[in-house]
């Protein structure tokens, strides 16, 4: 896929899954790269970034709050944004349970700030979103991944790993996954799992983060209900985000927490002196919100990355039958297992000569040892066309792939 734009080749740098470019010389964090189809990057597709529809929001916003949208804002986020988020939650949340952030990696990253200390042990899904792991080596945490099986995490054995942690004398003070579509597999943990974890968090004392990214983009039936709405408060710390509904350079989400934890971040030092995080978008965001622009944007976004992952599925089952793919009811992602004695690390200069890109599935490991024979495939930044030919490529790529 080539990009829409120009850039001088000296400003394109590696990137840990792809291509990027330069800080000092770009204007977007991707790049594609001539002849590649990139099914590497979670990115939307440029034709479904809704750019009228937030033109005329960032106007309604401007009319309706005149100078006030363009000052300071509230520790928490502008009043309009938290009434919404509040009462599309399904009343379930309370604005003071509501915080504004810059989207779920600054959440993340809010949330790692008030729970962990240098040396403690964060828990993390076995698979899970591997650019967490940065934000959480940023505190000095160790990670180690829960036991896990074919549906997501083993809550029983997970309690007898923190037992053994505490036992040891180490701090277990969190909890992260994305439980809802997850990245990289697409699954959902079933709702018995999540009963039992936020139960098992009431008991140890362990604060779940849930990295609730993927919950609107839903294809088949409904999401399952949110670790935040079934556990006790205190127990949970959920993180939401436009980056996959609006569009990632709003660069805005929020935190729903008790409203202890939401006194905390409203006085973290940088937020007392700023007033608050994106308060302009946030409005703006508000006014899109009100218009019924969001719902009606959401659901076209779910008929198109319906067909997009529909468009993957089948050209993978026509063109690599020796995959083992997942079927996700939602999200941007398939969970690939290459045939044996395949690994992803060796597949990737095959799939590079034929023009497709992947990222390696142990890159979604703590410990960088599981997940060798999977592959993360993205449908959402390619259109279906390009994505069956996409199919085609990979399945070339692993019919040439040497076996020994």
């Amino acid at each position: 896929m080539n990009p829409p734009f120009e850039i001088r080749a000296s400003a394109i740098r590696r990137h840990p899954y792809g291509w990027s470019v330069d800080i000092h010389q770009a204007k977007i964090q991707y790049v594609g790269r001539p002849g590649i189809l990139d099914l590497a990057w979670g990115h939307p597709r440029p034709e479904l970034l809704p750019v009228e529809q937030w033109l005329d929001a960032a106007g309604g916003a401007l009319r309706a709050h005149g100078w006030q949208a363009l000052t300071y804002g509230a520790a928490a986020g502008p009043r309009p944004l938290v009434e919404w988020l509040a009462d599309v939650d399904g009343g379930g949340t309370r604005t003071s349970e509501v915080f504004v952030t810059n989207g779920a990696s600054h959440g993340l990253a809010l949330a790692a700030e008030l729970l962990v200390q240098p040396g403690d042990v964060v828990l993390v899904d076995s698979p899970t979103y591997h650019l967490a792991f940065g934000t959480l080596f940023d505190r000095g945490a160790e990670l180690v991944g829960v036991p896990a099986d074919a549906e997501g995490m083993d809550v029983a054995a997970t309690a007898e790993l923190i037992g053994r942690l505490t036992r040891g004398g180490r701090r277990v003070p969190m909890l992260y996954l994305v439980p809802t579509f997850a990245n990289p597999t697409g699954r959902c943990l079933p709702r018995q799992r999540r009963v039992e974890l936020v139960e098992l968090a009431a008991r140890t004392g362990l604060t779940i983060v849930e990295d609730d990214t993927y919950r609107e983009l839903v294809y088949e039936g409904a999401a399952p209900p949110s670790l935040w709405s079934l556990g006790e408060r205190g127990t949970v710390v959920r993180l939401g985000t436009f980056a996959k509904t609006v569009a990632p350079g709003l660069r805005l989400g929020w935190i729903n927490a008790d409203d202890a934890f939401v006194r905390r971040l409203t006085g973290l030092g940088y937020i007392t002196s700023g007033g608050g995080v994106n308060h302009t978008t946030a409005l703006t965001m508000a006014a899109f919100g009100a218009s019924g622009a969001y719902l009606s944007h959401v659901a076209d976004l779910r008929r198109q990355y319906a067909a997009q992952r529909d468009a993957l599925l089948a050209g993978l089952r026509e063109s690599a039958p020796d995959l083992r793919v997942s079927t996700p009811d939602g999200g941007w992602f398939l969970w690939a297992e290459l045939p044996p004695p395949l690994t992803a690390g060796a597949l990737a200069p095959s799939a590079e000569a034929n023009g497709v890109a992947f990222v390696e599935g142990s890159r979604f490991f703590a410990d960088g040892t599981g997940g060798r024979s999977h592959l993360r495939l993205s449908f959402s930044m390619l259109a279906a066309d390009d994505l069956a030919e996409a199919a085609a490529r990979l399945g070339r790529a692993v019919a040439q792939c040497p076996r020994s």
